[in-house]
């Protein structure tokens, strides 16, 4: 796929990396000419320039990209981008800060295909770290909802049985399920529980320490706890 990310700081230039190594066309549009020779100097397409600016973009050829991804830390420039993007047909994801208002986010949240938080992605990264192995976040829903992939254990008290046995708590949901070493899939009633299985839950927060009981056992020790409370702040 075609990719054009706009901002080559912390969070551009990542994107993009990540974007290329799994083979990826990237082009990086950046207006600071010190960072678009750095990002040219990496190996990226750069188009120097205001990614706020319809020129701009048509030198990056958004009129061939698959989608675009406003990276920068300046909302108004974000917005454009992708208002300029949506125009062209191209799949738009917007940066947008932890500190602005709901009302902000709501206003721009209509006209984007995703809206992006930095912070909250770097929380969720701080919080698979403190979870350790057999548990990981993959989402904030909400500010007391999250998505959690728990990978089963031989302390599993559910190991062995099929998921139409396992009765989550009330705020929880089963969305995923893996055979161990293969891709995640659609649930089924008669899919059986082994060590190394992987299981995709949305769960409330107050719930999410019985969830792990049940699923992995008492190998995570408090550390979903910890995370949680982690998670409400994120």
């Amino acid at each position: 796929m075609r990719f054009i990310v706009i901002g080559s700081g912390r969070v551009g230039l990542r994107t993009a990396r990540v974007l290329r190594e799994e083979g990826h066309d990237v082009t990086i549009v950046e207006r600071d000419a010190d960072r678009a020779d750095r990002a040219s100097a990496d190996g990226f397409s750069v188009v120097e320039g205001d990614g706020s600016h319809e020129d701009v973009l048509a030198k990056a050829a958004v009129d061939r990209a698959d989608a675009v991804g406003a990276l920068t830390g300046d909302l108004n420039t974000n917005f454009a981008a992708c208002m300029i993007a949506k125009h062209h047909g191209c799949r738009t994801v917007m940066r947008i800060d932890e500190d602005y208002r709901e009302e902000i986010y709501q206003k721009y949240a209509d006209e984007v295909d995703e809206i992006i938080y930095p912070e909250r992605l770097g929380a969720i990264g701080a919080k698979n770290a403190l979870l350790g192995g057999n548990i990981r976040a993959i989402a904030d829903i909400a500010e007391h909802l999250q998505v959690l992939l728990f990978t089963i254990t031989e302390r599993s008290p559910m190991r062995g049985y099929t998921l139409s046995e396992v009765e989550l708590p009330a705020n929880a949901r089963l969305l995923a399920f893996g055979k161990r070493g293969e891709s995640m899939g659609i649930p089924l009633p008669d899919n059986s529980l082994e060590l190394g299985d992987r299981v995709a839950v949305l769960a409330d927060f107050g719930v999410l320490d019985d969830v792990r009981q049940l699923l992995v056992g008492d190998d995570a020790g408090e550390t979903l706890a910890s995370a949680a409370s982690a998670g409400g702040d994120a």
